[in-house]
């Protein structure tokens, strides 16, 4: 992937500062969304909502290698790069465009829904409208779910969860969330509704590289097949079948391998944000 000289005054580097940095108060509103709905890798809510109450342990400050300050410099870019390529797609369509912040962090920081910790992996925070990254997370991708790794998985995976603030910008978000509080629809049902919002965020995700290689030619030979393999790594069949040796299409959250890939494909294919109702195209 070609970089680019842009950088995002939207993201914060937290590593080496020490980590920790409050307490989440009670399983609020934001801890509930990221538990349901927003994990990149499906993984056990319990884990976050049984912990809400407690202070992450403080780290020791360190100074970042230069390895380590090579990632934040290509974390911000891509950053900047979500934004203007939001921003024009917003203004093609006559809508106000809002960037959203970007955080780095190891082991665990505060965030706006509660303490922010590595094992929950890459999320969106509705409530103070923020990524937040634990880079570790992209070892677990490659180790634990097969995923061949280079700078386009991260550009995915930044992608994807660029691809949920958008849809808070819309509105999006907050049909869903309305959608479960009204308790008119069964556990399985509500989680074909997750699919088509995770799916929608994969969508978005390719709607980006298509339309920010198209004004920065940032793509390489190599950089869309690692967006697939992480993709199909991040599928709910495929983290079952590592997970608990079976597969049950019910319980899926996330969307399966083939259904991440299409829909990645789909927005990199079309370049057109019009194409990407997913939940008209999975919820009929």
């Amino acid at each position: 992937m070609k970089w680019t000289n842009d950088r995002s005054g939207n993201f914060d580097d937290r590593r080496g500062s020490g980590g920790g940095g409050g307490m989440l108060v009670g399983g609020g509103l934001g801890t509930i969304i990221i538990a349901a709905i927003v994990f990149f890798l499906g993984g056990d809510p319990s884990a976050i909502l049984n912990n809400s109450a407690s202070a992450p342990q403080q780290s020791e400050q360190r100074q970042l290698s230069k390895e380590e300050l090579n990632i934040g410099e290509f974390v911000s870019m891509l950053t900047a790069e979500n934004e203007e390529t939001w921003n024009k797609i917003f203004q093609q369509n006559g809508i106000q465009f809002k960037p959203a912040k970007v955080v780095l962090f190891e082991s665990a920081t505060r965030s706006g829904c509660g303490t922010a910790q590595a094992a929950m992996g890459p999320f969106y925070c509705p409530a103070d409208q923020t990524i937040y990254m634990d880079m570790s997370f992209f070892n677990e991708l490659q180790q634990k779910f097969g995923a061949k790794v280079g700078q386009f998985t991260v550009a995915y995976v930044l992608g994807h969860e660029y691809g949920h603030h958008i849809q808070y910008l819309l509105g999006t978000l907050n049909k869903v969330d309305q959608l479960r509080n009204s308790g008119r629809y069964s556990e399985s049902e509500m989680n074909k509704v997750s699919v088509a919002n995770e799916l929608q965020a994969d969508f978005y995700a390719g709607l980006w590289a298509k339309q920010t290689d198209n004004r920065e030619k940032i793509l390489e030979p190599g950089d869309i097949q690692q967006a697939m393999s992480a993709a199909a790594a991040v599928g709910d069949d495929n983290i079952q079948k590592r997970g608990q040796g079976y597969v049950n299409q019910e319980s899926f959250t996330h969307g399966s391998s083939a259904q991440r890939e299409e829909w990645f494909m789909k927005g990199y294919n079309s370049g057109d944000i019009r194409q990407g109702d997913t939940f008209n195209a999975l919820l009929k």
